[in-house]
């Protein structure tokens, strides 16, 4: 059964980055009573087109929606539509309380995420002319980002943790503040897909000729971060300078990483070296070790960065609360007409219509999971 990808409700700039999804710029007119099969929603008069929900469909599934059944399609599009309504929502609220962005906001956050990413203006245009957008669908896309974070930002600064929350959270998770069996790492990551990426390795020839290049400059004491910064093709490495973070021994496993790789980690390998390269979920590694932690540790509250995290914990665990709430009064105040619901009752044996016309794909970012993506993403508390 496929399933749509959940979006959280904080808005990801990062998709800037990766171009996954489109810009899609909603198309504003007046709203009849009848519903239109072309117009998907109506959202305070603003229409959401069924075009616009089908290429967000086409795009996460990069062209292979066909294989949806008629049931899984319908679903999807509902999906998708909702994310759409909620995005709109906000966007309007933001727009009333004036927390749009200006121009030079804009620009900023375009070329940060292109510099993070590596991405060169060159394969900036072409990705731009070979998915059939512009330059103003993607401003258009970023505005909108941008002020709904800023609508959220706005919301949230007014949490404060008490030293008394900090302090009940630690004593009713006494059993978890504990640093884990584990490695903290960093990587320079090759990927043979055409990603877009600046020095990109296009092919499995030339990604082991790379790696190999890589490998031959660290050995020549070049600093791993500034090579993973300059010809790493993962995003997050790339940004960070290599840091992936910290993970288990289980999540290293999990993550497919060789059983001989783990070991060495844990073994043969001491703080600040680093591996030969490495392939494994299509893609060529070169790990360094930042630290490893060989046994359970318990903690207590006067530990290193355990205060902080709880409290970070804490902060996070309300915002996602307090989203929601600014979603669920946002929608409170606005008129919605779900057309492609509408259609859905009136039709029941016919649940997701006509189906969209296939597009074709512009290679883009590989979007797969990579130890530089998952195994790395919990802290030691």
């Amino acid at each position: 059964m496929h399933k749509a990808a959940k979006q959280t409700l904080t808005i990801a700039l990062l998709g800037l980055l990766a171009f996954a999804f489109a810009a899609c710029k909603n198309t504003s007119s007046d709203s009849g009573n009848n519903p239109d099969a072309s117009v998907a929603a109506v959202v305070n008069g603003k229409n959401i087109m069924l075009a616009e929900v089908d290429k967000l469909i086409n795009q996460q599934y990069q062209g292979q929606q066909s294989k949806l059944s008629p049931l899984e399609l319908a679903q999807v599009r509902l999906q998708v539509l909702e994310q759409l309504i909620q995005r709109e929502v906000l966007f309007q609220r933001a727009e009333r309380e004036n927390l749009l962005p200006n121009e030079e906001e804009i620009t900023q956050v375009i070329n940060t995420r292109m510099q993070q990413g590596q991405m060169t203006q060159e394969k900036f245009q072409e990705y731009l002319k070979g998915s059939g957008q512009t330059m103003e669908s993607v401003r258009e896309l970023a505005r909108r980002d941008i002020a709904i974070q800023k609508l959220q930002d706005r919301t949230s600064s007014k949490i404060t943790i008490s030293d008394k929350e900090v302090e009940d959270a630690y004593n009713n998770n006494r059993d978890q503040v504990v640093n884990k069996r584990g490695v903290e790492l960093a990587a320079i990551i090759v990927d043979p897909t055409d990603n877009g990426m600046q020095d990109d390795a296009k092919n499995d020839l030339e990604a082991k000729q790379k790696i190999d290049l890589i490998f031959q400059q660290l050995k020549s004491n070049a600093e791993f971060a500034d090579v993973a910064r300059a010809k790493s093709e993962d995003p997050k490495s790339n940004e960070s300078g290599g840091d992936i973070g910290f993970a288990t021994e289980a999540e290293l496993k999990q993550n497919n990483f060789p059983a001989t790789l783990v070991a060495e980690f844990f073994d043969k390998m001491d703080a600040g070296s680093y591996t030969a390269p490495v392939t494994f979920n299509n893609r060529w590694y070169i790990f360094k070790l930042k630290r490893k932690q060989l046994q359970d540790e318990n903690l207590n509250l006067e530990s290193p960065g355990v205060r902080q995290k709880i409290t970070d914990m804490l902060v996070n665990q309300r915002k996602q609360i307090l989203n929601q709430a600014l979603l669920e009064a946002s929608m409170n105040d606005t008129k919605i007409v779900n057309n492609l619901a509408i259609k859905m009752l009136e039709s029941p044996n016919n649940l997701s219509g006509p189906r969209p016309a296939q597009q074709q794909q512009q290679p883009q970012p590989a979007q797969q999971p990579s130890p530089a993506s998952t195994p790395a993403a919990s802290p030691a508390a």
